[in-house]
């Protein structure tokens, strides 16, 4: 089996790249505490992960990304079914996919993505940092 780990972004970025411009990695950008140990346990544990990003989907370690701000509440219809084709593609090589999310902070069009992705007999939900194994 091959799993992935996949959380969702942060509002909280570093300001620096906005001022730059510069396209940095998912772990250089977003600085939310949360996410950021999210992307350390993942790395710790030497497992796959990935940042779902309201305006970039699904967003690898190793690609690089300019600052952006996108609210999920504002990611139109014509947007979602772009993120979600990109989720069902770029995660479709995974037999696991484990979504870590804070339930008190669980974003409704998260929720509409995993329900709707045609994969999402294979996403199992996660609130936990010590599920990341």
């Amino acid at each position: 089996m091959t799993f992935i780990y996949v959380t969702h972004c942060s509002h909280k970025k570093d300001e620096r790249c906005k001022e730059t411009g510069e396209a940095v990695t998912p772990d250089v950008l977003y600085s939310a505490r949360p996410t950021q140990r999210f992307m350390q346990r993942c790395k710790d544990k030497s497992v796959h992960w990935a940042i779902f990003s309201d305006k970039y989907g699904v967003w690898f370690p190793e690609v690089r990304h300019e600052w952006y701000e996108k609210d999920p509440d504002t990611v139109t219809e014509s947007e979602f079914f772009a993120l979600l084709s990109d989720f069902d593609g770029k995660l479709s090589p995974y037999s696991q996919i484990c979504f870590y999310y804070n339930p008190g902070r669980f974003h409704p069009m998260y929720a509409r993505l995993l329900g709707q992705s045609a994969l999402a007999a294979r996403v199992k939900q996660i609130t936990h940092l010590w599920e990341i194994a």
